[in-house]
C-alpha cells in the first residue's frame, strides 16, 4: 500500500501542470509530439497493412501498444501480444482478435477498487484487392487518423497518468480494443468476459479520430448531465483548447458498448474528415500541435473524473418546449424507429434491401463484391432521406445500395423524450458472389 504525505499532494498538481505544459513555441517537437509521431509512424505504416481485425497487422499493433505501456510503467493485465478472443465468421472460420489492457492503481484506500476505463480502437479496415487492366492491385487503408491518432493519444495519456499516479484516487484501466470498427467486439468481450467486475467501472473515456482539430474538437456524452457538468467545470479553467459538447453522436465507436452496459461514457473526437475510411488516411493529414493541446485537455479532464464524484447513468431531463432540430443517433432514441413493426436493422435488410437489391451484371462479370456502408436519416414522418455512402466498395455497388435504401417505404419514426425526431442509421449492404462448386 502506497502511503502519500498530505503536503506532497498539495504541491504535485502544480508540478504536473508545469511538467506537461506543451512548448507551443518551441522550434523542435515537444516530447509528446515526438512520441505521437513515432506511434502513428508505426501503427499507420504499410507494414501493418491497415490493422484489419484478426490480421497479423492488428497483432503487431497490439504487441507495440503492450510494449509501450510496459515501458511507461503500467501494469499489463494482458500478455505481450494482447488478450486474444475469437469471433465466429459466416463461413464457419474463427477470427482471432485481441485487446491490450493495462492498469494504473489508484491511491485512495476505498476508491482504488473503482475504475475509470480509457479506451481507443486498435483495428482499421485492412486492405482491398482490385484489378487494373487485369492486373491485381492492393489498396491499404492506413488508418492514421482512424485510429492511430487515438491510440497515440491513449499511449501518451497513459504515460502522463503513470508519471502522476500519486494524484489518482481511482484506478485507471487503459484499453486498446481489437475488432472494434464494425462490431465493437473487443469492448464487448472486455465487459462481458475478461474483466471480472464491470460493475466497479464508474465511467469510460473513448478516444477515436483525434488528429484533425481544425475540423473541431468534440465531446459526446449521450446527454449525461453529470459528465456535462464536469466538462463545464474543466472548460471554465485555463485550458489550451476546449471541446464542443454535442448532442449528435459524431461517429459510432466503443463508448456505445459501455453505454449499453449503463456505464456513463464520454467520447472525445475531432469528427469525420475527407479522408475518412479511404487509403488517403495517412500520417500526413494529422495536426500534431492540435493533438498535443487536446491531449493536455483530456489529461486534465481525466484527473478531474478519476478524483471526482461518481457520475450517475441518466439522461439530461427534457426542458419545457424543447424541440429537436438536429438528427439523433438510432441508438440514442428512447423508442427506436421501426420498419414493419421491427426495430432491428437486420429485418430492414432482409425484408426490403435484399429482397429488391439488383446485383449489377458488370460487377458480377468482373467478380466485384464487398460490403457497402450506407448512412441515412429517418425523419419525423418516417420517410427515408439523406442517403449516402459512408464507405464504398465500387461505384456500381455503391449506387445500387443507395438506390434500394432511398426507395424504402416509410418507417415509424423514432421518439426521444416524448417527441418524434430525425434519426440517423447506418447499415452494411453486402454484395456476395456464390462460389462455383468444383466438379
Amino acid at each position: 500500500m502506497r502511503r502519500i504525505l498530505t503536503g506532497l499532494l498539495l504541491f504535485l498538481p502544480l508540478i504536473a501542470s508545469a511538467q506537461f505544459r506543451p512548448a507551443y513555441g518551441a522550434l523542435e517537437d515537444s516530447e509528446a509530439v515526438a512520441a505521437m509521431k513515432e506511434h502513428v509512424g508505426f501503427l499507420a505504416s504499410a507494414a501493418l497493412e491497415g490493422r484489419k481485425a484478426g490480421s497479423e497487422g492488428e497483432r503487431e499493433a497490439a504487441a507495440y501498444v503492450s510494449e509501450k505501456l510496459a515501458e511507461y510503467g503500467l501494469e499489463l493485465m494482458s500478455d505481450s501480444a494482447g488478450d486474444p478472443f475469437g469471433l465466429k465468421q459466416e463461413n464457419g472460420d474463427t477470427l482471432t482478435s485481441r485487446n491490450v489492457i493495462a492498469c494504473i492503481p489508484g491511491y485512495d484506500r476505498v476508491l482504488r477498487e473503482q475504475y475509470i476505463v480509457i479506451g481507443a480502437r486498435l483495428d482499421n479496415l485492412g486492405t482491398v484487392t482490385y484489378s487494373v487492366d487485369g492486373e491485381p492491385r492492393e489498396r491499404i487503408f492506413y488508418g492514421a487518423n482512424g485510429n492511430a491518432s487515438g491510440l497515440a493519444m491513449l499511449l501518451e495519456l497513459a504515460r502522463m497518468l503513470s508519471r502522476n499516479s500519486v494524484l489518482l484516487k481511482r484506478s485507471v484501466i487503459i484499453a486498446a480494443f481489437g475488432s472494434s470498427l464494425e462490431t465493437g467486439a473487443g469492448a464487448w468481450y472486455f465487459l462481458n468476459r475478461s474483466f471480472p467486475q464491470p460493475e466497479r467501472i464508474d465511467a469510460m473515456i473513448n478516444l477515436d479520430m483525434l488528429g484533425t482539430g481544425t475540423n473541431g474538437f468534440y465531446a459526446f456524452t449521450s446527454s449525461n448531465p453529470d459528465l456535462n457538468t464536469l466538462l463545464e467545470q474543466v472548460n471554465a479553467t485555463l485550458q489550451p483548447v476546449v471541446p464542443q459538447v454535442v448532442a449528435l453522436e459524431p461517429v459510432s465507436s466503443d463508448h456505445r458498448i459501455f453505454y449499453d452496459k449503463k456505464i456513463p461514457s464520454v467520447f472525445f473526437t475531432t469528427g469525420r474528415y475527407p479522408e475518412y475510411n479511404t487509403d488517403r488516411d495517412t500520417a500526413s493529414i494529422l495536426e500534431y500541435d492540435g493533438m498535443e493541446r487536446e491531449l493536455e485537455y483530456i489529461y486534465n479532464f481525466t484527473v478531474a473524473l478519476v478524483n471526482g464524484i461518481k457520475p450517475e447513468f441518466r439522461r439530461e431531463p427534457a426542458k419545457d418546449g424543447e424541440s429537436f432540430d438536429g438528427v439523433v443517433s438510432f441508438f440514442d432514441c428512447d423508442v427506436k424507429p421501426t420498419f414493419f413493426r421491427s426495430n432491428d436493422p437486420a429485418d430492414f435488410l432482409s425484408r426490403w434491401v435484399y429482397a429488391y437489391l439488383r446485383y449489377p451484371q458488370s460487377a458480377i462479370d468482373e467478380g466485384v463484391q464487398g460490403r457497402v456502408l450506407v448512412d441515412f436519416v429517418i425523419d419525423e414522418k418516417g420517410k427515408v432521406g439523406q442517403v449516402k455512402v459512408a464507405r464504398g466498395v465500387d461505384p456500381r455497388l455503391d449506387a445500387e445500395a443507395v438506390r434500394v435504401i432511398a426507395a424504402s417505404p416509410d418507417w415509424k419514426p423514432g421518439i426521444l423524450r416524448g417527441k418524434k425526431v430525425k434519426t440517423a442509421l447506418s447499415v452494411y449492404v453486402e454484395f456476395r458472389l456464390e462460389r462455383k462448386k468444383k466438379r
